[in-house]
């Protein structure tokens, strides 16, 4: 499905007035009808795979981030003082959940973190405001496969003094991503599995 450009009437913007359940609803078909394929794909990982779920084409959608946002929000702990994620996948969810933070009355700032350090100025590995030793930072995720992007995040976030106990994801594909957080001592959750989206899918008949 194309986006479209043309301006939407307000019964239309879902995202904003919808319940979260009917939001999850409303999110599950949008990466059914915008971000999942099926063919030939090489991953970010190096497996090969039958299917690939193109999340920026939702998490970039207007309707989308703010859905994103939205979700994700009522999962932080309450003692939550930022959210985190790998550049790029990451940076619109946690970017989308921080701006939602701050209409909950509850404001989170976010932070991003290059793969590699920066190689100007403060030669940094995360951007973003600077908290208070040991603040307690939540890892966002785009898409699960082995794991390993988020465990990358989660030891630059550790390595700058602050507390990581929880990865949350978009979409868990059930590869082995789960059981790679729970050695390591983190709770794990998603909004999705691929299982479900595959369903819904076929449901759709897209």
């Amino acid at each position: 499905m194309t986006y479209s450009t043309e301006t939407t009437t307000h019964s239309d913007m879902w995202a904003a007035d919808a319940d979260l359940t009917t939001l999850r609803y409303k999110l599950l078909d949008l990466f059914c009808q915008l971000a999942y394929q099926e063919g030939d794909f090489v991953l970010s990982s190096g497996l090969r795979s039958s299917y690939y779920v193109n999340k920026t084409q939702v998490t970039l959608h207007p309707q989308g981030a703010l859905a994103v946002g939205r979700l994700v929000f009522p999962l932080l702990p309450a003692d939550t003082q930022a959210v985190a994620g790998l550049t790029l996948g990451a940076d619109p969810i946690v970017t989308a959940v921080s701006v939602v933070s701050v209409y909950e009355n509850r404001p989170i700032p976010a932070l991003i973190i290059r793969k590699e350090a920066k190689g100007y100025g403060t030669r940094a590995y995360i951007e973003g405001p600077l908290l208070p030793e040991e603040a307690k930072v939540v890892v966002l995720e785009d898409v699960v496969t082995t794991g390993q992007s988020a465990l990358k995040a989660v030891g630059r976030l550790k390595e700058a003094g602050y507390t990581v106990e929880q990865v949350i994801a978009l979409v868990d594909r059930q590869q082995g991503g789960a059981e790679l957080y729970e050695s390591a001592g983190l709770k794990f959750e998603a909004l999705f599995t691929i299982a479900e989206i595959q369903q819904r899918y076929r449901e759709l008949g897209i």
